[in-house]
């Protein structure tokens, strides 16, 4: 390596896996390597003492080596792959679907005469002219990659095979039918789709015989991506890094790991169903705009720059094989269409899967991710914003915070009197604590609230009769689990930073909630249902969440919990053209509200930076549940 290269960077050539969390921009300290030999040169950073330095300690992802050096890396935190079933959790097909009146694609058996002599007809065209005899499929295309399978098949199949043509296509409504792919000999069984979501932290594939509208297998997977950048403005700038004939390098490395990622889920529902992935002949994609432009390796730099112009918000129709997916090579490859920098195809999806185009209730649909999309309105307008919320409900920026994953404390229950907490743990019965997960950090964050441990304004009261509430090497804390009865041998603790940055991300959505209802003349009050999507979403319990004000107080009937609309809005997608028309115009109705022009968020934002919020009358059943507390 020659001088001046960046330490993460010599150990990626090097064979050894760092990660980034956040996207190398030196915020989060998970790359610490020490230096013990030679020399390096490190930019200054608040995260080390004198004493550190002395040490050796450094960055990775800012440190340049100067000399020859060894380095030391500390064993990295592995994450836990997600745990996804073996067989497809039923999912009811839309009612009247009619795979002849829905689907573009289709199969057809072709008998031919042999050539000869007297009939020298080239393959391409004899296929051309049967089909068109026989099934009326006329003015037949096709690309490279099938041609080049097609003298093979009509051999091998002795002159019979099956045709699998793309009709009435939906990237090109008027032009002619496609040719996708031709097997050798009849092969009438199920024809294969799949319904994808990219989401920053988890991407999810639903395998669908599109023959009967049924998802046959499902798999989830923590997106690769990860490794370099925990929510997107790590990953855009991780994207934006090199120089020169590096420029771009990082954008190729995250095009990369999602693809790498989707593939595995590919080859996993394909297992499950017993067929090769190159049988899967459509996609359909939802992503926000970020994992959309990554996905297709398109620079996303512009996204976070004032005005947060993307490169586009629709992607074209693409091929498998032009993004490096392992399906059909032909297999079309539909992106469903965005709004604006931080409203995308999963949130359009999302509407679409919800019902909110279609109910004359006003509604306000909440996607409680890193960016905290909103959508306001009914069947006959939808106003939209997005809320920088930050990974924090994710694990990430917490001390001991984590995904939800084996070992996660997801639920959590503390005693008013003696202050002692009851907890649930993810996995099996007796399964030892390891940090906490989103779930399980509303939970705290209200539990602290409602039994005096924390003031309004997130302190942690120190001079409280428990040992729990003390002050550690991070400042005030409260201890979850004890050392002795942890997975990682430490003590689980909450502290005042923590609560700091979760209060931030309530706050944030909570600001959005209400200057989007303000923009259109209304209230938070007027709202008659709140749909909750998200894969973290189902999870949140409702009644906690409105205790630290993330949700408006509303009776809970208000609130529906939608799980992962995003891959739901795909699966209709890829059933259904009228579905798909839908979306669209669902894309195409909502007004954008960007947040950061808009002089009132940090107003809001700085009303909400308090528990439940600096207005007490928008929480009148929280102030109730404080005041008989207060008197018990």
């Amino acid at each position: 390596m020659s001088e001046g290269t960046l330490i993460a960077d010599a150990a990626q050539a090097a064979g050894i896996e760092l990660g980034l969390p956040c996207g190398g921009q030196g915020r989060c300290g998970r790359c610490t390597v020490i230096v013990r030999e030679g020399s390096v040169d490190r930019p200054p950073n608040r995260r080390f003492s004198a004493e550190d330095l002395a040490a050796g300690y450094a960055l990775a992802c800012q440190a340049t080596v100067k000399s020859d050096a060894t380095i030391y890396v500390p064993p990295q935190k592995i994450e836990r792959k997600l745990q996804t079933d073996k067989t497809a959790r039923k999912v009811e097909v839309p009612f009247g679907y009619d795979a002849q009146l829905s689907q573009p694609l289709r199969k057809y058996v072709v008998t031919m005469k042999e050539p000869s002599l007297d009939d020298q007809t080239d393959d391409w065209s004899r296929l051309r002219r049967e089909l068109a005899k026989q099934y009326q499929v006329e003015g037949l295309v096709a690309e490279l990659p099938v041609l080049r399978r097609l003298q093979s098949a009509l051999r091998e199949g002795e002159w019979t095979v099956t045709a699998v043509v793309e009709l009435d296509r939906w990237d090109a409504p008027a032009g002619p039918p496609r040719l996708v792919d031709v097997l050798p000999g009849e092969h009438l069984e199920a024809l294969w789709g799949v319904a994808i979501d990219i989401g920053t932290t988890t991407n999810v594939v639903w395998l669908v015989d599109l023959h009967t509208g049924e998802v046959q297998a499902m798999a989830a997977e923590y997106n690769g991506q990860i490794a370099r950048g925990e929510d997107v403005i790590s990953r855009i700038i991780y994207a934006s890094r090199g120089k020169g004939e590096e420029k771009g390098k990082g954008l190729v490395e995250l095009q990369g790991l999602v693809v790498g990622t989707l593939n595995r889920l590919l080859d996993q529902v394909a297992a499950q169903a017993g067929i090769a992935p190159q049988e899967i002949y459509r996609a359909v994609v939802a992503a926000n705009s970020t994992m959309m432009h990554l996905f297709a390796g398109l620079q996303p730099e512009p996204i976070r720059l004032v005005p947060f112009v993307p490169t586009i918000n629709h992607l074209p129709t693409l091929r498998a094989a032009a993004l490096g997916l392992n399906l059909c090579p032909d297999a079309t490859v539909d992106s469903l269409p965005g709004v604006a920098s931080y409203v995308g195809a999963d949130i359009t999806a999302g509407v679409l899967s919800s019902g909110l185009h279609e109910t004359d209730k006003l509604t306000l649909f909440i996607d409680v991710g890193t960016n905290g999309e909103i959508v306001m309105g009914d069947c006959t307008w939808l106003v939209t914003c997005a809320c920088s919320a930050g990974p924090a409900f994710e694990g990430a920026g917490v001390l001991h915070g984590m995904r939800a994953t084996q070992g996660a404390i997801e639920e959590v229950w503390i005693d008013p009197h003696t202050y002692e907490p009851t907890i649930k743990v993810i996995g099996p019965e007796g399964e030892k604590a390891r940090g906490l997960c989103g779930s399980g950090l509303i939970g705290i964050m209200a539990e602290l609230l409602t039994t005096g441990i924390v003031d309004k304004s997130g302190n942690i009261h120190t001079n409280l009769p428990t040992p729990r509430a003390r002050l550690g090497d991070h400042g005030p804390e409260y201890v979850v689990v004890w050392a002795a009865d942890s997975a990682t041998g430490q003590d689980i603790a909450i502290t005042d930073v923590d609560l700091d940055n979760l209060m931030r991300a309530k706050a944030a959505i909570y600001a959005g909630f209400s200057v989007l209802a303000r923009s259109v003349g209304l209230t938070i009050a007027d709202v008659e249902q709140v749909f909750i999507g998200g894969a973290f979403g189902q999870y949140i319990n409702i009644e906690k969440a409105i205790q630290i004000g993330l949700l408006p107080d509303a009776p809970w009937e208000t609130f529906h919990y939608l799980g992962n609309t995003s891959v739901r809005g795909a699966y209709l997608a890829l059933l259904s053209r009228e579905a798909r028309e839908q979306v669209t115009n669902v894309a195409n109705m909502m007004t954008y509200l960007e947040l950061s022009a808009d002089n009132s968020f940090f107003d809001e934002f700085n009303a909400a930076m308090f528990l439940p919020h600096t207005d007490e009358s928008l929480f009148p059943t929280v102030q109730q549940r404080l005041e008989a507390q207060a008197g018990d």
